[in-house]
Parts: structure tokens; sequence; C-alpha cells
């Protein structure tokens, strides 16, 4: 996976600058410090820089077909693009290099815009057609590659990061306080919102086609799909499931194990990194470099498990453990790289590892996000369970609650999280009297959510996987605590749990067998029995957590003060400095301590918002 940006003049009146171009691609350096170039093809111009994975001599881009009427450049990997290459060859399609996206171009050739269903990957791409004057920006089907836009004075600007966006001296740096409520009421940012006003997020499984009107539309190719309940004949055979499902990791995980360069993994001491670590070790004895991170507190910490995964595959092992002034030295270039504001210092860990990868000489690393999503692996899980076997409780305001959440999902009895009603009330008591009185206008809920015919008349468990898909995995998971982690120090992850086979098969295994007599996971839980040790299998669920703003006040009160002094809170005019203080004052107490990840570390929201930007130089 590398970085692209890119320009196109809608106006055709071919204002390209080479300089600019060269300054958005600079600003992606990270994400591909192997190689860099531009390339301006009258209206349409178009940077990379390269992270080298496949074809390590040939794999420079922009890529073209046999008559260079096709140009590409793609920030990804398809990791079934030998199968597909064949398929093309067969056809009479002739390539021009080993890398793994030219693929791309030969499917377009044979079946023009409908062939994205038939990449397995991860990638963000943007497919310049010249004879027909037609453009396509794509996201993957999940949204692990990043790809950001914005149309201003007749530009259409594209990158794989905001920052490069930025660059652009037309793009203004406003915070979006809709971005920044998502940010507050949800897991994180739901695509297409940015925390940069008039920035655009692709969502996943979309892609922005420009015609030779210069027009643009963003249309969805792919979305996760759960029948409906009654429609779908599961089978009773328990072990047709486990069977399949391992047999769709196992090719999973081999096919991101293809590479030209070292590959790592990370062990967390949880189910799901454990499963790719034992089947790695099944696949690849001699694959070693294993990395974790672990904390200084003890309360919080995973290294009893992550000794013992390791120690079962003889991985060479390599960890770190944070500590709470580490944590906050490295907060303000986390935002940075983040280009969001985060609730939670976990990021740090995330950026952590990919920095001893880095060292190791590691470029690619193979990571186990996803399987909580599609396999119930949350608490909210059994919490739904639990309720639908209990008589329905009564809680405050209970008619405005309901309506809230027919609001946001069509469903005015699925509890997401928290009571949105009585929510409400607590971020009016943090936003500023400016913010609140265009509360409104700034109020998530008030605006596009989720796409609710999807989640309409299905099982539940699937309903909150489809939420748990389209909240918490593709913007926060794969994006500001994945992606932008990663990639900060020139290192791709992939994901063997969100591999389009995986989840297409996990949509269609019944939900008796994701939660079963309230054990979460217990399908990859038999899947895991032949290749993790049973310790780790039967460990209570664990959430991963870091350190939040109650042990940074308490180390070090004058870091919080300097960046959360009264003056700034109150010139910014988004947070009420006067409850950031009494904030600063409940956590400073001794016997205060925030339960991770239930309690929001709402200081640590007013914090980020202050160093985003303070680094993005941002106007309220």
């Amino acid at each position: 996976m590398c970085g692209i940006c890119g320009m196109i003049d809608l106006r055709l009146r071919n204002r390209i600058d080479p300089d600019i171009l060269w300054r958005m691609n600079k600003r992606l350096e990270h994400r591909g410090p192997d190689q860099a170039d531009i390339k301006i093809l009258g209206n349409v111009g178009m940077g990379f820089t390269r992270l080298s994975i496949i074809d390590l001599l040939g794999g420079m881009q922009p890529l073209y077909n046999e008559d260079h009427s096709l140009v590409l450049i793609c920030n990804g990997e398809i990791f079934n693009y030998k199968e597909l290459n064949n398929e093309l060859m067969q056809k009479g399609h002739v390539f021009r290099t080993k890398s793994d996206c030219e693929c791309i171009l030969h499917l377009y050739e044979e079946y023009g815009e409908d062939f994205l269903n038939l990449l397995n990957g991860q990638f963000a791409f943007f497919l310049y057609d010249q004879k027909r004057k037609r453009a396509m920006c794509v996201r993957d089907q999940v949204g692990i590659a990043p790809f950001y836009y914005t149309i201003t004075n007749g530009l259409l600007i594209f990158a794989s990061e905001i920052k490069a966006i930025l660059e652009h001296p037309d793009v203004e740096r406003k915070l979006d306080l809709v971005g920044l409520d998502q940010v507050m009421t949800f897991p994180g940012l739901i695509s297409p919102r940015t925390l940069f006003c008039n920035i655009s997020s692709l969502p996943p499984g979309h892609c922005l086609v420009i015609n030779d009107s210069c027009e643009v539309q963003v249309k969805q190719y792919w979305d996760v799909v759960y029948p409906k309940i009654g429609e779908m004949e599961y089978s009773t055979d328990e072990n047709y499931y486990t069977e399949k499902l391992d047999e769709l990791l196992t090719n999973a995980i081999k096919c991101r194990l293809q590479s030209d360069v070292p590959v790592g993994f990370y062990v967390s001491g949880g189910l799901d990194s454990s499963v790719i670590a034992g089947k790695i070790f099944e696949i690849d004895p001699f694959l070693k470099q294993s990395f974790s991170i672990d904390f200084a507190d003890r309360d919080i910490s995973e290294g009893k498990y992550q000794r013992t995964m390791v120690d079962y595959i003889h991985a060479t092992h390599n960890v770190h453990r944070l500590d709470v002034d580490e944590i906050m030295s490295s907060m303000r270039d986390v935002v940075y790289h983040a280009e969001c504001v985060i609730k939670e210092s976990y990021n740090t860990a995330t950026k952590k590892l990919s920095q001893m990868a880095h060292e190791k000489g590691i470029k690619v690393v193979l990571t186990g996000e996803g399987a909580d999503e599609l396999f119930g692996g949350y608490i909210g899980y059994r919490f739904d369970k639990l309720n639908q076997m209990m008589p329905r409780q009564k809680v405050p305001n209970l008619k405005e609650e309901e309506a809230l959440r027919e609001q946001a999902f069509g469903d005015y009895d699925f509890l997401y999280e928290k009571n949105f009603y009585a929510f409400n009330k607590i971020k009016k008591g943090i936003y500023s009297d400016s913010v609140n009185a265009s509360f409104d206008q700034i109020n998530c809920l008030n605006h596009f959510i989720i796409n609710q015919e999807r989640i309409k008349d299905v099982d539940v468990l699937h309903k909150r996987s489809y939420v748990d898909f389209k909240l918490r995995m593709a913007d926060h998971l794969l994006g500001d605590h994945g992606d932008r982690m990663v990639f900060s120090n020139s290192v791709e992850a992939r994901f063997p749990f969100l591999d389009k086979n995986v989840i297409e098969f996990a949509m269609k295994i019944p939900p008796s067998l994701k939660l079963k007599d309230f054990d979460e996971k217990y399908i990859l839980k038999k899947v895991a029995k032949k290749c993790v040790p049973s310790v780790i299998l039967d460990r209570p669920k664990f959430a991963f957590t870091a350190p939040g703003t109650s042990e940074f006040i308490k180390r070090n009160k004058k870091y919080i003060d300097e960046i959360l002094s009264y003056d700034s809170i109150k010139k910014n005019g988004i947070y009420n400095a006067d409850k950031v203080e009494r904030l600063k004052k409940e956590y400073m107490k001794e016997d205060f301590k925030l339960n991770m990840p239930y309690d929001n570390d709402y200081l640590m929201i007013v914090l980020t918002t202050e160093l985003l930007i303070n680094e993005f130089n941002m106007s309220i």
C-alpha cells in the first residue's frame, strides 16, 4: 500500500499546478518512502508515493494498459490478483508488470465499471480513461484503505490523507462540528463525514465517478447484507460452518502472506490476534516476527497471555511496555496522523507497534481486527440477547429516547451503547453556549447515520453487527486507529478477518453459532481450538484499554493545563471552559478512575480537539 493524491479540473481549463501536486505528494511520504512521482494529463493530475511490497522493481505507478489509454494509481493490495491475472490473460490481456494492482486496468477493459466486486483486497484507487474522458475513484468494500476528497473552485482534489488535500491553497481548514459530534456520540467518525468542513471520506464499498461532462456521482457497489428473519434456511450441521470458516480464514491468511518483503504479525493476547498467529504458524512455521504492546499498569496488562501465545508458536517476539509519560509525549503526533479527535489513548499503542515493526525491517503485519463485529464479540451482543429474555426495561424519558432511536436506526427498541436522550444533555453541558445555540444543526442524530433498510427485520445480533461495521469499523478501527497509525511508520497492516469471502460467509452463519449460551464468538472459538492454547480460549473477555486523561493529569498536571488552559478553551469557543475546569478537578481526585472502555473520557475529547485545531491551524 502507498499514498495517492490528485486533482481534476472540472472546468476543463488545465489548472493543475505541479508545485501544489508535489507538495501534496510530499505530505504522504510516510505512506510510501521508497519512490515518488507525479503525472499531469491535461486537466488531470496524479501523485504517488510507493511502499514497495509486490514487484519491487517493476511495480512503480502510475500503471497503464497496453495502449496507455488507461492510467491507474492505487493505494492497496489485490489479494486474488494471481487468479484474476490468469483469467484475464486467457482473454488476451497483456500484463506489463508483476504488480498486484495492474489487474484493475484489464478488468476495466473487460467489464467496464462493473468489475469492482471481483476484487478481494484492500484498496483505494483512481483510474482515468483518457479515451472516454471518464474517471473512477474507488474505496474497498470494508473501507480498509482511505480516500478523501473535496470539490472547491471547480477542482476535485483527492488524497489518501486529508493533510495532503490541505496543501492546496483553495481548501479551507475549518472544523466540522457535526463530525465532532459524531466522535462525541459514537465510537468515531462515520463516512462521508470528516472533522474538516467540505472534505469528505468516500464511504466503504462506494465509487465516485466523473463522466465526460465532468459531472460527479457517488454510488454504492457493495454492502454488508444480512438475511431477513426467516429468509435463509440455515444448516443444522455445526461442523459445516466450523470447517468452512476454518478453510476461508486459512486462505485469507495465506493470500495476505504474499509479499516480496518480510512479514510480521501482532499478538495482543486476545482470541482474534491469537487465531491469526496460530494459523500463520500452521501455514509457515518459519515466519517468526511477532509484536506486542503491554502496559506498566497491571490492571490493563495482557502480558501473560501474549507470552503464552508466542511461546506456543515459538515466535521471535518483540514487546514494548508503554507508560503514561510516553503516551502523553506522543499524543500530538498521534492526532496529527489520525486527523481526528480521539476518545482513547490506545492509538499510541498502535503507532508504537508499527514503529517496532519498522525498526525490525518489517513492512507488512497481519492483525486481528474485524472478528468482534462479525462474530458477536462485544458485550452489547450479550446485552441484546439478555434483553430478549427479560421483560422490557423502563427508562427515564422513554418516549423521547425511543424517538431518537427511531430517528437514528429506524428501530425504537434498539439500544446502541448509550441513552441518546440523556447523552444529549451531557453533550450540551460540555459544549459552549455558542455551540449549543446551534445544537440542532450540529447534533449528529439529525444527520444521516446508516441505511436503516439494512437492519429492518433482521436478527438483533446481525442488526448490531451491521451497525458496528458502519459506526465502529471503517473510520475508527481501520481509520484513525489502524491505517493512519501503521502508515505513520511506513508499515502496511493486513486484516484476514476482513477478507471479502470470510465476511460474505459470516453473513450466512446462524446467529446462534456466533453467540451460543452467552458465549461470544462461539464458532470462531471452535476454529481456534486447533491453533490457540486453551488458556486464551477460556479467558474472560478483556476490552483493550490504555491510560486516559485521569492518569495524565495525576502524572503531569502541567501537561494538561498547558493544552487545556481556561483562556485557550474560551478562545476556541467549542467547549464550556468552566465545565472543563470542573472535569480537571474531578480527574485529579486520588480515588477517581474511569471505567474504560465503558466511561467516556470527556477530557480526552477536549484535549485532542485542541491538539487537532493547533496542528492543522483550523478555524471554528
